[in-house]
């Protein structure tokens, strides 16, 4: 089974809404079998993710800088710690980690990851599919912008087209393992 990369927040929003789909996101993988692979903090969305894929009996890789492991409360119980050096280290290590990337609601960190990974996709540094949980249409005005970039000349639709979106986490989940 594939190993699927998650980006998210560290901080879980203002919706009961975004923690309950990433609860059942994380269900949804243990029970296809596919590892999690993310940035191994135990608070926030992150943390969610990650108790609910050790909760249904899946298996949970983090990866974390030794600076951020106090800062962003590291957590202990996974099925694997990575520690790293820096934020390049651990990006490089989630990609290398991984089949497949999806990005849930988040701040600043999960967009320059996302934009990061569709980056090196789009240079042909890999050929994973990745694609964003449009939970709540949080991703909506982003899904909006970009397709705008494509009207306007400054994106190709080939490009846009990686860039996969779904509402519901089956929904995204067979839209990745289709390209798997």
């Amino acid at each position: 089974m594939a190993r699927i990369c998650v980006y998210l927040g560290s901080r879980e929003g203002n919706s009961p809404v975004f923690r309950q789909a990433t609860n059942k996101l994380g269900r949804t993988l243990a029970e296809r079998g596919h590892t999690l692979v993310y940035g191994g903090a135990r608070i926030g969305l992150m943390g969610e993710l990650a108790n609910s894929v050790l909760e249904a009996g899946g298996d949970v890789i983090g990866v974390m800088p030794e600076h951020l492991v106090e800062r962003e409360q590291a957590h202990f119980g996974l099925s694997e710690l990575i520690r790293v050096r820096n934020m390049h280290e651990r990006k490089a290590t989630m990609a290398a980690n991984a089949d497949a990337f999806i990005a849930l609601p988040g701040g600043i960190g999960t967009f320059e990851e996302l934009f990061e990974i569709w980056t090196w996709g789009y240079l042909g540094l890999h050929e994973k599919p990745m694609g964003l949980l449009n939970i709540d249409e949080f991703y909506s005005p982003l899904l909006t912008f970009l397709d705008s970039t494509v009207s306007h000349g400054f994106l190709a639709s080939a490009t846009r087209d990686m860039l996969l979106d779904a509402s519901t986490s089956n929904e995204l989940l067979d839209a990745l393992e289709a390209q798997l």
